[in-house]
């Protein structure tokens, strides 16, 4: 080992062991501060791979790989003075002789870092093993996972907190059935109350993850149906392929048992405020460390840990370490989940305020003060739009309002905001990397003048990006505190925001992006920010093919090939089915094309069907043969109209009131191809029970006896929205009448890449005042919206048929410029019974599938 270096009087040697995120962010703080002025860094790894991000973890069963994930760049490591060593445990200190010892050689110290970091913990039971014994820890361990799913049905996470939700969601993105079994009453139940826990267990099943509550796991047999069998206490027993168990953590402490170090009371490396052990060399932060015989197990308490290690070690005064807020905010499932101080009610006194909506599994509780003016803590699920406000409130004593309940109840309904301006200099805005909003301020008084030079020079929001809201409202305050006027320009290359283009477009009838820059811009060619909003303006305004010359492009590559590329570099496609509503010609005629080109078929959550596989040369004869069945774009690729869902209504349905497919083809025959500033998603219900699911979408509409009702603004994805309701009992008339005066108001006065949500709360006045301007016609705006909305309707056509039947843009369909065929280095594999993409480490192991040329 090249680093049998004996230290010298100006040099000493630090070592680091443990390479997880609080290790890596403790070498970034030495590096940064300083320490390689006096210290020679060395650092262990008992992975194979460089530090990478375990709060996405799960993302990497979502296509992103080790490298994506990797934290910082690389290079960090090569910089003079500082040694990784991956894939090296270290199996012994020496506190002696003040060496570690590992199987290439003995490496002295004069100072150490133990960040070892936590295992999981998997209890004792009898006939756990093999494919029966799989953890959720590292990328080895999610390799491993995913072999074991290859040929599973059902899989079961052992553990209901935090990484057993997280864990069950990766389970399910492998194509399984799954299960979490929980031996607690309720789901994570260190942060969340009865009620909450019941809340999270309806919206989790109702994503279709089965929950067992209240189970203990006695024993694993040989199952009938599956190849395991859980016994559970009693005659209970669930049958499964696969069990995880993500049944809590225990710090990585043998090395420090095994050099006598102090340990906590229930394990861990027993530390002091300034994290030193009992011993004086040596350091332990992160999970593996216990201070006042607690083990603190999210990243923000082992970054603070880090931060103070590292000025210590650069001989600076650190402020101590005196326990952490374990307030948290995640996304389980696609699930909002806040947990923020006391949110259990514990401390003396403390009483709550609850919100409960059982019609969509959400749940809201402040912990209030005795004395009604201190928020103590809260419960979120189902929507965290609520949780930096509270943080604030119970982080910085923020004196509550009159009605403590309006900060959790819904929006629009008396909330009061609270502004960066109430914001003590002490609020902590970014709690991964410990910045104030005091930090912030200092940033801009030393001459930053946007969000992103904030970020570059305080790290805020470069974390889990969580506070990345509340940055940008901070530093826009601050800026015009100070008398400097936020620049709200597009981009460099226009002076606008905008909506002041999308005026200019209409009064002007400007219709090119080279006319736009010329009259209204500066410079000659535009960016990557200024052509997709354009090219969206103009698309939005004159609804024109998205391929013609004179319009650019929305999006680089989607847009301009019309389907979606994957992550192989082929391209899925997806024809639109009005409603979900299909003949059996057209189903066989999209399988007899699905089976021509060797394509892998899904139903989409829109009621489509989704090819995936296509190369770039095969698009255009694919587009024809569907359109000659009667097809047209789906618009899939596109900031448009996507998908407009609806139950069979009462032509089938003995529940139904309305014809809701007749309504969804009406609908979506008119919207199709609409562009907007962002993806737009509609629903007709046929009755309350809501089977199409029209209250989450930006557009919704429920039957009733007597019409029907309008919801708008709502909307799933990473953050769930309900729509609300905004107009009820109305004739098919003036219902599309309404739709067409909101979307056009949206698509005037919306924000680049901006939801209908986003839109709605950031409207002044509230869904009060959208009401005003589309009902009641407050802005003299009805007709001409309207106008503008059937001169779209008007002009649509199928932009796939557009493309094949110009040369012009047929010469874009080629993988190479001197060769019609595809690419040879696409491969696929076979698994149940259709295509998916080839692994790069898969490559010399499994038979390729014959390709189609």
């Amino acid at each position: 080992m090249n680093s049998n270096v004996a230290s010298t009087p100006d040099v000493q040697t630090l070592i680091v062991i443990g390479n997880g995120m609080v290790g890596h962010h403790c070498v970034e703080q030495l590096i940064e501060r300083g320490a390689l002025d006096r210290y020679r860094i060395e650092v262990f790894s008992e992975e194979p791979l460089r530090a990478y991000d375990r709060v996405h973890l799960s993302e990497y069963f979502g296509g992103r790989d080790a490298e994506s994930l990797a934290l910082g760049e690389a290079s960090l490591y090569q910089t003079p003075g500082v040694t990784l060593h991956l894939g090296v445990p270290v199996l012994e200190i020496d506190r002696e002789r003040r060496e570690v010892i590992t199987a290439q050689g003995n490496v002295p110290y004069d100072k150490l870092v133990l960040a070892t970091g936590s295992y999981p913990f998997v209890p004792p039971i009898e006939g756990a093993e093999g494919n029966s014994r799989l953890v959720y820890r590292t990328l080895a361990d999610l390799d491993t996972i995913r072999a074991a799913a290859a040929d599973a049905r059902r899989g079961v996470v052992v553990g209901g907190g935090l990484l057993g939700l997280e864990a069950a969601n990766a389970l399910k993105s492998l194509g399984l059935d799954a299960h979490v079994v929980e031996f607690a009453p309720r789901l994570m139940p260190v942060q969340l109350d009865d009620q909450g826990g019941q809340a999270l267990k309806a919206r989790i099943e109702a994503l279709g993850v089965g929950v067992h509550l209240s189970k203990a796991t006695q024993s694993i047999s040989a199952g009938e149906q599956y190849r395991y069998r859980m016994n559970f206490a009693g005659e209970d027993f669930l049958e499964t392929d696969l069990i995880v168990f993500s049944a809590g953590i225990r710090p990585q402490d043998a090395l420090a048992r095994q050099c006598g170090l102090e340990l906590g009371a229930r394990g861990g490396v027993a530390i002091d405020g300034q994290c030193l052990t009992s011993d004086a060399s040596i350091y332990a932060i992160g999970e593996c460390a216990a201070w006042n015989g607690s083990i603190f197990g999210l990243v923000a308490p082992g970054y603070q840990m880090a931060r103070s290690v590292a000025t210590q070690l650069c001989g600076e005064e650190a402020d101590p370490f005196i326990g952490a807020d374990m307030s948290t905010k995640l996304k389980l499932l696609g699930v909002d989940v806040g947990s923020i101080g006391d949110a259990h009610g514990a401390l003396p006194g403390a009483r709550s305020y609850r919100f409960i909506d059982e019609a969509t599994s959400s749940y809201r509780r402040l912990v209030v003060s005795a004395d009604g003016k201190q928020a103590l803590g809260a419960v979120l699920v189902g929507d965290n739009s609520y949780y930096d406000t509270l943080l604030q409130y119970v982080q910085n004593g923020i004196k509550l309002p009159a009605d403590p309940a309006s900060l959790i109840l819904p929006a629009g309904e008396g909330a009061p905001a609270l502004g960066a301006d109430a914001l003590p200099a002490t609020a902590t805005v970014c709690s991964c990397h410990n910045v104030s909003k005091g930090a912030i301020c200092s940033a801009i008084d030393g001459g930053c003048t946007d969000v992103a030079g904030v970020k570059a020079c305080t790290r805020a929001a470069t974390g889990c990006g969580g506070c990345a809201a509340l940055l940008k409202q901070v530093v826009e305050h601050e800026l015009s505190a100070r008398g400097v006027a936020v620049d709200k320009s597009l981009c460099e290359h226009f002076a606008y925001t905008r909506q002041e283009l999308y005026a200019l477009v209409r009064v002007e009838g400007i219709e090119t992006f080279e006319e736009m820059l010329a009259k209204h811009g500066r410079g000659h060619v535009g960016c990557e920010i200024c052509k997709p909003a354009i090219g969206s303006i103009l698309a939005s305004c004159w609804n024109r093919p998205i391929q013609n010359p004179w319009l650019v492009p929305l999006q680089d590559t989607n847009d301009t090939f019309m389907a979606n590329m994957q992550k192989n570099g082929t391209y899925s496609v997806v024809p639109r089915i009005p409603g979900g509503e299909i003949t059996p010609e057209g189903l066989i005629a999209i399988g007899e094309v699905a089976k021509k080109y060797n394509l892998y078929t899904k139903i989409t959550g829109g009621q489509r069907i989704d090819l995936f596989g296509a190369q770039l040369h095969e698009l255009p004869d694919i587009w024809g043969e569907l359109i000659a069945a009667g097809f047209e774009t789906g618009h899939a690729y596109g900031k448009s109209t996507r998908t407009v869902k609806s139950c069979v209504g009462s032509t089938w349905c003995r529940y139904g009131v309305q014809d809701s497919v007749k309504m969804a083809l009406d609908i979506e025959h008119r919207y199709k191809g609409l562009r907007s500033p962002h993806k737009l998603k509609f629903a007709v219900s046929g009755c309350t029970r809501e089977c199409a699911e029209a209250q989450s979408k930006d557009v919704g509409v429920i039957a009733t006896e007597k019409g029907w009702n309008l919801y708008v603004c709502g909307n799933g994805g990473m953050r769930p929205r309900h729509a609300e309701l905004f107009a009820t009992d109305l004739d098919d008339e003036t219902l599309i009448r309404y739709i067409d005066r909101f979307l056009m108001f949206y698509i005037r006065t919306a924000d680049k890449l901006q939801r209908t949500s986003v839109w709605r709360e950031s409207l002044e006045g509230g869904l009060d005042y959208l009401k005003a301007v589309i009902i009641d016609d407050s802005l003299g705006l009805a007709d001409e919206l309207e106008a503008q909305m059937q001169l779209v309707v008007d002009r649509y056509e199928c932009e796939w048929a557009n493309a094949i039947q110009d040369p012009e843009k047929l010469k874009r369909f080629r993988t190479f410029v001197n060769d019609g065929r595809g690419d040879p280095d696409i491969r696929f594999i076979d698994e149940r019974g259709q295509i998916r993409p080839l692994r790069a480490d898969e490559a010399e192991l499994i038979p390729l599938v014959e390709e189609v040329v």
